[in-house]
């Protein structure tokens, strides 16, 4: 039976406009994520991964210029207005961000950013809502969780943080989830804690991933295939197994030569 992809994205090009003329930060990216799948994207800093994610939800800004397809479920995202891309974030593609206060508004406690955010996509009460925010924060490894919800974001650790954002990205049960760096500024024990939870939700809501991370090891625990970028481009794209095992690209026998002799396989 043919399984429909939840997101095809076609020929993706992001140029930013500045006084000085254009600089193209990806480069006519192409590639498929079935149900339950995850793509891995590696690459140096300034390689373009996280515009690609950002494209994806429309998140770039009015200095982009965004061309080629980007469908989910076969509608495309490129086209739609607004107010119809706001019912989408969150709901049907969740993004975990590599810098999480970035995500955060100062004066608005962690309780009512969760809270919000469930509110604006289910019809939940106020105490429902919290109902559910205690039991994700809880389940991201974060003790007191209901007395975290009256806690503003500037008395968080940074890797408490990243657990909040965590807990809120997979709270909506989205069917794709954008996880840039989802395990910067965690701890090695929490590290393996937040993978493992995102593994299980990804089984049982056959949800799909798109994982950007520099870390080969966390590819080679999550991702089915892996996309190496370099100066925007996807230079190659395969199996985690056959790029760990037989890297065809140049780049890529390099990035895979400076990993940690305990990941290497």
């Amino acid at each position: 039976m043919r399984v429909e992809p939840i997101l095809t994205v076609k020929n993706l090009q992001v140029e930013f406009q500045s006084k000085t003329g254009s600089q193209t930060a990806v480069r006519g990216v192409s590639f498929q994520l079935k149900p339950g799948s995850v793509l891995g994207i590696v690459g140096e800093s300034g390689s373009g991964k996280s515009a690609t994610c950002l494209s994806i939800l429309g998140l770039l800004g009015r200095e982009a210029r965004v061309s080629g397809s980007i469908q989910l479920l076969g509608q495309e995202l490129t086209q739609l207005p607004p107010e119809a891309m706001r019912k989408i974030r969150g709901k049907e593609i969740s993004m975990i961000m590599q810098n999480p206060i970035s995500f955060f508004d100062s004066i608005a406690t962690i309780g009512k950013h969760f809270v919000k955010t469930l509110q604006s996509h289910q019809a939940l009460t106020q105490s429902e809502a919290q109902q559910i925010a205690i039991e994700h924060l809880s389940a991201v490894g974060l003790k007191n969780a209901k007395s975290l919800l009256n806690q503003f974001p500037f008395q968080l650790s940074g890797g408490m943080l990243q657990r909040v954002m965590i807990a809120i990205a997979l709270s909506l049960k989205p069917k794709l989830l954008i996880a840039d760096e989802p395990t910067t500024a965690l701890d090695v024990l929490t590290q393996v804690q937040i993978l493992k939870l995102i593994a299980q939700l990804q089984q049982q809501h056959d949800m799909a991933i798109l994982l950007v991370t520099h870390d080969l090891g966390v590819i080679a625990q999550l991702a089915d295939e892996v996309a190496v970028m370099y100066e925007g481009q996807f230079i190659e794209q395969s199996t985690v197994t056959a790029l760990f095992d037989h890297p065809q690209h140049a780049y890529t026998r390099s990035l895979l030569a400076s990993r940690p002799a305990a990941i290497r396989r």
